[in-house]
């Protein structure tokens, strides 16, 4: 059963972006929206599908490449809404080296150990950007629940086979879903509670 476990990730995997895309095209809204998330995601599932593609595991390249197409349709659609700044392109950019680098030196076992750490920079922006902004309504919770679903599938996947680069990369990526998950569960219950507070209570919960 186990080796069945890509082709469930990429049912989680596929349309992963797309609730985020239809949320931000509805409601233009950016609050709480890392564009570095969006270009580090779209550039690290590009570098992962060159990762399963040299490693054979085909059923895994389809979520990948869908992952780097829908998440560079965020990158693109945040970026004309002014969220790119000079100092985040540089460092993707910078980061675009480091895997095209580690690759053309030390092929696939060189660019799968740059991944395993590329989990952690990937999620970063995102986690630091909706924990600084006081009500991070832009987040879609239907992409981070989905996101949840195909990492816990490579965690499982990656202890199956015994390889650490998807291990690191689904236990990350699992961490990081639940502490989004957690952020948007708390903004949601305090507006919940601000719509339904008398107009004599909404002075003592704004102070």
């Amino acid at each position: 059963m186990l080796d069945y476990l890509p082709i469930v990730a990429a049912a989680f995997g596929i349309p992963q972006y797309l609730p985020q895309i239809l949320k931000l095209r509805l409601t233009q809204d950016t609050a709480g929206l890392s564009w570095p998330w969006a270009a580090l995601t779209s550039l690290n599932n590009a570098a992962w599908l060159a990762y399963f593609l040299l490693s054979h595991y085909w059923t895994a390249s389809i979520p990948s490449s869908a992952a780097a197409t829908l998440a560079g349709t965020v990158a693109v659609m945040l970026a004309r809404r002014g969220l790119v700044t000079t100092r985040a392109a540089i460092l993707v950019g910078g980061w675009a080296v480091l895997l095209v680098t580690s690759y053309a030196v030390a092929g696939r076992a060189g660019l799968g150990t740059l991944l395993a750490a590329a989990s952690i920079i990937q999620v970063t922006p995102s986690i630091w950007t909706a924990y600084r902004t006081a009500r991070p309504t832009g987040i879609s919770r239907g992409t981070w629940l989905l996101l949840l679903g195909e990492l816990s599938c490579w965690t499982v996947f990656g202890l199956y086979q015994s390889d650490a680069r998807l291990i690191s990369l689904g236990i990350t990526g699992v961490i990081a879903s639940l502490l989004m998950l957690a952020r948007i569960l708390l903004v949601t219950r305090a507006e919940r509670r601000v719509r339904s507070a008398r107009p004599e209570e909404l002075d003592s919960l704004r102070t």
